[in-house]
């Protein structure tokens, strides 16, 4: 085998190697960055406001109806149980499981 067929190869397993390090590391990134989102507030957040978001699903205004609530939404990520996760529509803030808000979906 010659240097100059070597060279390359080397060069082709790093460049492979640190790809697949880089996959690996940016794959589990979406769970690291939602461990610790702030709690989202209507009185703080202007989106949330105008959705008449509501950690409490009890004192939603109407369009809501009796059991509507953020974890039975299609937007909620978080996972079953948890009293707060994220939520497509309002990225960045953890929402409450029990809240509410306008652009509630239900899950089907």
């Amino acid at each position: 085998m010659s240097e100059e067929t070597a060279s390359p190869r080397r060069r082709f397993l790093k460049l492979a190697g640190g790809a697949a390090a880089a996959m690996v590391l940016l794959g589990s990134l979406p769970r690291r960055v939602w461990a610790a989102l702030p709690h989202l507030s209507a009185s703080t957040n202007a989106t949330a406001k105008a959705l008449h978001y509501v950690d409490d699903n009890t004192k939603a205004v109407a369009p809501h109806k009796p059991g509507e609530e953020c974890s039975k939404c299609v937007h909620f990520q978080g996972k079953a149980g948890e009293a707060w996760g994220p939520c497509a529509i309002f990225p960045g803030f953890d929402v409450n499981a029990k809240g509410w808000c306008s652009g509630y979906q239900a899950k089907s």
